[in-house]
C-alpha cells in the first residue's frame, strides 16, 4: 500500500485549483491580514450570505480523527488540508482565531489532503501523524503550519521534521519508525478516500455542520458571520 497511496492522492487531486491561492494572497492583505490581532469584543451585524449546499454524505476517514473543542458543540468545522498549501497556512490562523473567539461552541476536525503537485505534502502529513501516535497531533500541525515557509523549499524536509518532533518532546526514535509506518500511510489513506468521496478537490475545503463553506468566505469577517449564524440556527448564542 505504501507503494500505492501516492498514485492515490494523484487520482484524486489532479483538479486543484490555482485560483485559491490567488484569492487568498489577496485576503491576505485584506480581510485576512490582522487575524491576530485583537478582535472587537462586539460582534458586526451579520451580512448577507449565500445559501449552504448540504455536503454530500461521504465515507469515514481516519478515527479516531483529529479534532478540537467538545463533541457536542453546536458549530462542527471540519477541514480537509495540505501543510504544504499556502492558502492552507493562511487560514491556520484564521482558524486558530475562531476557536478563541467560539470556545466551547466549536468543534474543529481536521482531515489529511496532501496534493500531488506539493513536492513535501505527504512527508508533513505523515509527520504530523506520526506526531499523533504520541498524543502531539496539534503540536507538530502547528509548527509544521507556522514554519511552512522554512521548509517547503528544501531538497529534504524529514529533518526539519525530526528537529520538530524534538521540541515538543516526543520520542524522537518511534517518531521516525512511525512516519514511515502502515498505520501512519493507512491514517492518510482513509482521510483522502474521505476527501474524494465528499467531492473534495482543492484545499482548504471547509465544512460548517456538513455543509460546504465556499471558498471566498474562509477570511476570517466571512467565517465569523457563518458560525455566528449557525449558532442562532442552533438557538445558542455566544
Amino acid at each position: 500500500m505504501k507503494r500505492l497511496l501516492p498514485f492515490i492522492i494523484i487520482l484524486g487531486v489532479l483538479g486543484v485549483a490555482v485560483g485559491s491561492v490567488v484569492y487568498l494572497t489577496r485576503s491576505n492583505s485584506g480581510s485576512m491580514a490582522g487575524v491576530n490581532a485583537n478582535q472587537s469584543s462586539s460582534w458586526s451585524q451579520p451580512t448577507p450570505q449565500p445559501t449552504l449546499k448540504p455536503a454530500r454524505t461521504g465515507v469515514a476517514g481516519a478515527e479516531p480523527a483529529h479534532t478540537h473543542g467538545p463533541a457536542n458543540a453546536p458549530v462542527k468545522l471540519e477541514e480537509f488540508g495540505d501543510f504544504e498549501c499556502p492558502p492552507c497556512g493562511m487560514f491556520h490562523p484564521i482558524l486558530q482565531q475562531m476557536e478563541k473567539e467560539f470556545g466551547d461552541k466549536l468543534h474543529v476536525t481536521f482531515r489529511e489532503f496532501p496534493l500531488a503537485s506539493h513536492q513535501h505534502a505527504i512527508p508533513a502529513a505523515s509527520a504530523a501523524e506520526a506526531a499523533g501516535m504520541q498524543g502531539k497531533f496539534w503540536e507538530m500541525h502547528a509548527l509544521i503550519f507556522e514554519h511552512q515557509n522554512e521548509w517547503k523549499t528544501q531538497f529534504d524536509a524529514r529533518p526539519i521534521f525530526e528537529g520538530y518532533a524534538k521540541q515538543i518532546g516526543l520520542d524522537v526514535e518511534r517518531f521516525k519508525r512511525d512516519v514511515d509506518s502502515d498505520r501512519v500511510e493507512q491514517r492518510i489513506f482513509l482521510d483522502v478516500r474521505r476527501a474524494r468521496s465528499m467531492g473534495v478537490g482543492s484545499t482548504p475545503t471547509v465544512f460548517i455542520n456538513n455543509k460546504e463553506i465556499p471558498f471566498q468566505l474562509l477570511p476570517a469577517d466571512s467565517l465569523r458571520v457563518l458560525i455566528q449564524d449557525e449558532l442562532r440556527a442552533a438557538g445558542t448564542q455566544k
